[in-house]
């Protein structure tokens, strides 16, 4: 990239590009889109939409308005689950605060829907995946666990309740997780998705040029993905994701197989990963806590750059 506006693109594997437009701003742009991983159409739509704004409030960012993307096979589904799609989607960038200004729809034979999301912000309020620092404090703001229930429901596994449940932490927005992170100051964040934790944790620590120890036990996870783990009924995701990130991990004593994989679970529309420096953790988690984000966990710091990225303790 020779464009001197460009601040932030692909290489360091941030969730958006960000753009000078001038001295004091600039663009935060992000764009994401998926196949169906509930039946509800309208549920797919809001969970579709809170994973596509998740990449503007990973980066510190206030989304502006939105465009929709979608794939849709009309000589196999009626119109109405597109117009439903549309609806969930809809709703959700309301939920935001922003609106869908329009966007593009082909033919496609097989669904997939999501979201372009556009953000203006100031740039020093912008905050990277680049900016943890030694002493930071780890904190996560959803449970893990949705990529292995994900993989039950489309096996025809889990219960009505459990997809309800699930479907209803998938589509809740990261708003109030970004606003949490924005009122008490962080040094780097990320969104967990498709990659899992530990992915997403290494792209921020081989950004940052540090390390990271996990204690595995704080992590929070949501109790019924335990059973399809330990079943080994998860994504091929998960193995692909833990293949990935092995050399750059050491297991200390203690920590399990499925404990590793848990790690790994891959997952749509996550919460974020905040990198807090440590005289301003408590406050934070407490902020997280009053506004009813689903986890609010210390699950880990920041600390000089080791032979390995991530140390990961029982």
């Amino acid at each position: 990239m020779e464009d001197p506006n460009v601040l932030v693109e692909f290489h360091t594997g941030d969730d958006c590009a960000v753009y000078r437009v001038n001295e004091t701003h600039a663009i935060v742009q992000s764009v994401d889109f998926f196949t169906p991983i509930v039946d509800d159409p309208y549920t797919f739509g809001q969970i579709a939409a809170a994973n596509s704004l998740s990449d503007i409030y990973a980066m510190g960012a206030e989304p502006l308005f939105a465009l929709s993307i979608m794939g849709f096979p009309q000589h196999n589904l009626p119109l109405e689950v597109m117009t439903e799609i549309f609806r969930g989607g809809g709703d959700k960038a309301k939920e935001a605060g922003i609106s869908v200004l329009g966007g593009h729809t082909i033919e496609d034979s097989e669904l997939k829907y999501g979201l372009v999301v556009t953000a203006y912000a100031e740039i020093d309020k912008i905050r990277t995946n680049s900016g943890a620092r030694p002493g930071d404090d780890l904190v996560l703001t959803k449970p893990l666990g949705v990529g292995a229930i994900s993989s039950a429901i489309q096996r025809r596994l889990a219960s009505d309740a459990l997809v309800k449940k699930v479907g209803t932490l998938m589509a809740t927005l990261n708003k109030n997780a970004a606003q949490a992170m924005r009122e008490v100051g962080v040094n780097a964040v990320t969104d967990i998705t498709g990659f899992g934790l530990l992915g997403h944790l290494l792209e921020m620590t081989q950004a940052s040029e540090v390390s990271a120890e996990i204690f595995a036990q704080r992590v929070p996870t949501i109790e019924e993905a335990w059973e399809y783990v330990r079943k080994g009924k998860i994504p091929a995701a998960t193995h692909t994701n833990l293949q990935y990130v092995n050399d750059h991990i050491r297991y200390e004593h203690g920590v399990s197989r499925n404990m590793s994989l848990m790690l790994a679970d891959p997952q749509t529309a996550g919460g974020l990963l905040i990198s807090v420096p440590a005289d301003r953790t408590e406050g934070l988690v407490s902020r997280l806590n009053e506004l009813k984000t689903p986890a609010a966990s210390r699950i880990g710091r920041i600390t000089e750059k080791q032979d390995k990225h991530i140390l990961v303790y029982p």
